[in-house]
């Protein structure tokens, strides 16, 4: 099993200070900084964009894992690898015919790369790119908002996506998001998610290290 990575997502992190709370994660123990970057058209809501990555940037040494859930992420991809995107993922309902495309497009960059399905999207429409992915992420709630309760059918994706990686032969990471606890991670991880996002579960916590290593244990 790949060792296990906890990406807290700063969607749930205080806007007002922003760095403090990226650097409170990269005291508490936290591998990557899950940063939801949302257009207010493919998902009802809008967060931040290219200047909060750029910025984050200058003060982690974490890696940036960039969740586009835009529309045309094709426009914005070189940016983003500018600001200083580590990994950049993006959705197969904003891609569809065109995913290939846009992994490559991400991989030319130097930046490693991603596809993201949602919750009512079958795993076989992203199953011809999976070997050229870094990391495939299975969304475990509809994308859009934090504080959302975990869908357990994702268990069944986490399944069959790590069993199609594992016969590829590459060294892919498989990342869930959405409605992670410490109360359902070890069936998250048994099903075979190595990267797990979490958002509100680290930042309402009193002790963010406690829970982040709780996840990660």
């Amino acid at each position: 099993m790949k060792t296990v990575k906890i990406a807290p997502s700063i969607l749930s992190a205080d806007f007002s200070k922003m760095g403090e709370e990226v650097l409170s994660l990269q005291r508490s123990g936290a591998d990557v900084v899950h940063c939801d970057v949302m257009d207010g058209i493919f998902v009802n809501n809008i967060t931040f964009g290219i200047k909060m990555v750029e910025d984050l940037r200058k003060i982690t040494t974490l890696p940036l894992d960039c969740h586009l859930m835009i529309v045309h992420p094709e426009k914005y991809v070189e940016r983003f690898a500018k600001a200083g995107a580590d990994i950049i993922t993006v959705h197969w309902e904003a891609c569809q015919d065109n995913l290939k495309e846009v992994l490559s497009l991400i991989k030319s960059t130097g930046v490693k790369c991603g596809a993201v399905i949602n919750p009512d999207t079958p795993v076989e429409k992203i199953e011809d790119v999976i070997a050229m992915c870094d990391m495939v992420l299975v969304m475990s709630v509809f994308p859009g908002f934090g504080g959302q309760k975990f869908i357990p059918s994702a268990l069944d994706k986490l399944r069959e996506i790590r069993a199609i990686i594992d016969e590829s032969g590459r060294d892919i990471d498989l990342e869930i998001d959405g409605g992670v606890t410490p109360e359902n991670v070890e069936e998250i991880k048994a099903a075979g998610a190595n990267v797990i996002v979490a958002g509100s579960a680290v930042f309402k916590a009193a002790d963010r290290a406690a829970v982040i290593a709780q996840l990660k244990a």
